[in-house]
């Protein structure tokens, strides 16, 4: 009877400690990922190095804008993915975060740049509360989701983030998103009671997204193929009320697992978002390669913005010294191009 009760001792003791592992197993754990990004830029023409005297620095796009050697950002994103839901922490420190969270009203909110909990309600739908990254656009915040470190005009007029609840449904080969949001960029809290309508419908990796509320509405198309092994091609184009008209086109090759090349082609028309002048255009050219040495992107780019005005400071004869504290620029020397060359490096982990 003791060895026997032994035995049943030892398969009790066995089952708890099984039981336990399976527990443990079957437990999320918590997951941390993220990135770091610092760069090197410097103006080859149309403009200069030394913006003191008010001369052009930079194209009117976000991010990648200084001159010298710059930040970019550190991006920490934290996130548990249960069986039925889970959550996303993602946090930004750093000149690149800081102007993607312009909106936020708080010092502990400026750091947040998604922050969301989702539940899955069966295998077809997800619905997601809280803060997240748009929808819209081609290009995205973090630097290493993008292929060219500099970013387009669209994506830096489009929205940047949204907070609300959304749903996203799984229809087969196609896919359904259906949001209800803040105002754009509100993404702490709602400040005037208005909400916006968002929609997104995929097929074949072609993606039509649309955003629209009382008075605004965007509607954008992004695409993307690999055309070959080696080629990629990739399309966005978007419209929004009263703001502004684009359309670009992103063309990759790998000549091997480390190393690409590519160049990003947009045409960009400002119809009131004040990008450049009003019913102005401009075209941007960004030939970039793309060097991996493990987790480390090395990306030295080249670009070149072409005006259909003299819109770029190259220079100044002079500035107004009558008031000492706030001189203004006097016979400056226009330009219709600036050109400037880029050298980052994008650690993801």
């Amino acid at each position: 009877m003791k060895s026997f009760a032994k035995i049943i001792l030892c398969a009790l003791l066995i089952a708890s400690f099984t039981a336990k592992a399976q527990d443990e197993e079957s437990k999320p754990e918590l997951s941390i990922s993220g990135s770091v990004d610092t760069y090197y830029r410097a103006v080859l023409s149309g403009g200069t190095n030394d913006a003191t005297d008010g001369s052009s620095v930079a194209p009117s796009s976000s991010f990648a804008n200084q001159t010298g050697f710059a930040l970019g950002m550190a991006n920490v994103v934290l996130g548990l993915e249960g069986e039925k839901s889970g959550f996303v922490a993602d946090l930004v420190f750093g000149p690149r975060g800081t102007d993607a969270v312009f909106s936020s009203t708080t010092a502990s909110s400026s750091i947040v740049n998604q922050l969301y909990a989702y539940w899955n309600v069966s295998d077809k739908v997800t619905l997601s509360i809280g803060n997240f990254n748009t929808f819209l656009g081609y290009e995205v915040i973090s630097p290493t989701a993008n292929y060219n470190y500099s970013t387009s005009y669209m994506f830096s007029y489009g929205p940047f983030s949204h907070s609300g609840l959304k749903a996203d449904i799984a229809l087969g080969d196609a896919s359904l998103m259906l949001a209800v949001l803040n105002p754009t960029d509100a993404t702490d809290f709602n400040p005037n009671g208005e909400y916006a309508f968002g929609a997104q419908f995929g097929y074949g990796g072609v993606y039509l997204n649309s955003i629209i509320s009382d008075d605004f509405y965007q509607v954008d198309l992004t695409a993307g193929w690999d055309l070959t092994d080696a080629i990629y091609l990739g399309v966005n184009a978007t419209k929004a009320k009263d703001s502004f008209t684009g359309a670009a086109l992103y063309l990759q090759n790998s000549f091997s697992d480390a190393f690409s090349m590519g160049i990003r082609g947009e045409y960009f028309k400002d119809e009131g978002v004040g990008a450049i002048a009003l019913d102005e255009n401009v075209i941007d050219l960004t030939l970039s390669a793309n060097y991996s040495v493990g987790a480390l992107t090395i990306i030295p780019e080249f670009r070149i913005d072409l005006l259909s005005y003299d819109g770029y400071v190259d220079d100044n004869d002079g500035l107004d010294v009558t008031d000492p504290n706030n001189p203004f620029l006097i016979n400056p020397t226009l330009s219709k191009s600036m050109s400037s060359f880029t050298l980052a490096a994008v650690y993801a982990f």
